[in-house]
């Protein structure tokens, strides 16, 4: 029997059932230039030619060195993470559904949690949610349900992507947002007084926000409360190892990334986003919870808790469509976050600030480069340089040294023209942050 001939056969019928000419047709949604090249591989080759071709593909690939982040962040990853998160056990992203028979991945979750908990300041954590985009969007939805009111205020230094999901969420629901001005790179408390009344369910405000700038987060809660809204607070969690917690100035929920907590880039990255909540809130909180109870021996266990089943069963019932997690990324923040300990998770915290501030002092002193909000703005591991050069013409001269540069805000910021935003990590070493220097001056 022909197996080729026959095959074919199959791929045909299939496309003519489905309504398609090809298999292109199936990714035709997907961008052109967003689509992989044909790879031409002619057929009857053996495991190990087609091992030989395509690790001489791989040897086309460049190594660069990373000056670019937001929203995914080029940061080391200890040994210890891919150790735990490799093992057979956790080998799955997802909870099991009948998770009372998986104590090890239940208690995994439940230490997660209460680092996120003790990291956050808050008192509740979920079993952590698909990326931080989403997760700021669940918790407007979690404001409105709670609060029954129907307007929520974003500070318009939100990660662009992530004000793109919440409008997503909300666009069936009759929501208004309302976007406060950041011209000055960061909140001002008149901006919110004079946007905040009785009808607004939430304040959304992210920081360091995409710009990179940490906001005055104790003054804009306390405004906030004022007229009994939520306050919203959107965290990069490795900046809480040196910044106030969102419990310290009373946030309501804390939600954000955590790819920063052990997880790689991966062309966009392997994410997980938390939520934390105050005790008040638990109950509307969406996702899953473990909870630690003990057995009719008095043994310690572990259990889903606080989940309703219409979060299964009765999707138009539900507090979210949210019903499982991200749990193998949501592992290996928990292993981070337990390997580097509260010391080491501080100093790694000050190692970002102060690589972040030495390539910002030297960039600065460049002539045709200066700080868009000025020299008095705190930041953290990113800042945002304007400059009177080819922007364009930067990148390209960087990318051509093996160096990935900053991001051109003009892409998703149109008042933001001639603007770059830098990040430095603690991976990038004095050499590298002096060659682009070096680099940048000779443009």
């Amino acid at each position: 029997m022909d197996y080729t001939s026959q095959s074919q056969r199959d791929r045909k019928e299939m496309f003519k059932a489905i309504g398609i000419s090809g298999i292109n047709e199936l990714f035709s949604v997907i961008p052109e230039d967003l689509r992989a090249k044909e790879l031409n591989i002619a057929g009857g080759k053996t495991e190990q030619e087609l091992l030989n071709y395509f690790s001489d593909i791989a040897l086309k690939n460049k190594i660069l060195t990373s000056f670019r982040g937001a929203g995914i962040y080029d940061h080391f990853i200890p040994s210890l993470v891919c150790e735990v998160v490799g093992r057979s056990e956790f080998w799955s992203a997802y909870t099991p559904y009948q998770a009372e028979a998986s104590q090890g991945t239940l208690q995994a979750i439940f230490e997660y949690q209460s680092l996120i908990c003790a990291l956050t300041g808050l008192a509740t954590s979920n079993a952590s949610l698909y990326d931080g985009a989403t997760a700021t969007a669940e918790a407007a939805l979690l404001a409105l349900r709670v609060s029954r009111k129907s307007k929520i205020l974003i500070s318009s230094a939100l990660h662009p992507e992530y004000i793109q999901v919440v409008k997503t969420y909300l666009e069936n629901f009759k929501a208004e947002l309302v976007f406060l001005d950041v011209s000055d790179g960061a909140v001002k408390k008149e901006i919110l007084e004079a946007n905040l009344d009785a009808d607004t369910a939430a304040v959304i405000i992210q920081s360091p926000n995409y710009f990179g700038v940490i906001e005055d987060m104790q003054t804009l809660s306390v405004v906030t409360k004022r007229k009994d809204s939520l306050f919203v607070a959107v965290v990069n969690p490795l900046s809480l190892g040196v910044f106030k917690a969102p419990g310290e100035y009373d946030a309501d929920i804390a939600v954000g990334e955590g790819q920063v907590l052990g997880s790689s880039m991966c062309a966009g990255g392997a994410t997980f986003g938390f939520m934390t909540v105050k005790k008040a809130l638990e109950w509307k909180m969406p996702g899953r919870i473990v909870g630690q109870t003990v057995d009719k021996r008095g043994n310690r266990g572990f259990v889903l808790t606080l989940q309703s089943r219409e979060q299964h069963i009765r999707r138009e019932k539900a507090t979210s469509n949210i019903c499982t997690n991200a749990s193998l990324n949501a592992l290996a923040g928990c292993v981070f976050l337990a390997g580097w300990g509260s010391y080491g998770f501080k100093k790694l915290a000050e190692i970002n600030i102060s690589k972040a501030r030495y390539a910002f002092s030297k960039i600065k002193s460049l002539e045709g480069f200066k700080p868009k909000f000025g020299e008095d703005k705190v930041f953290f591991n990113e800042f945002v340089i304007e400059t009177i050069k080819d922007v364009k013409k930067i990148n390209k001269v960087l990318l051509e040294n093996n160096i990935l540069g900053p991001l051109d805000l003009s892409e998703t910021e149109k008042t933001f023209k001639n603007c770059l935003l830098f990040c430095v990590t603690e991976q990038r070493s004095k050499f590298e942050i002096d060659r682009l220097v070096e680099i940048l001056s000779k443009i």
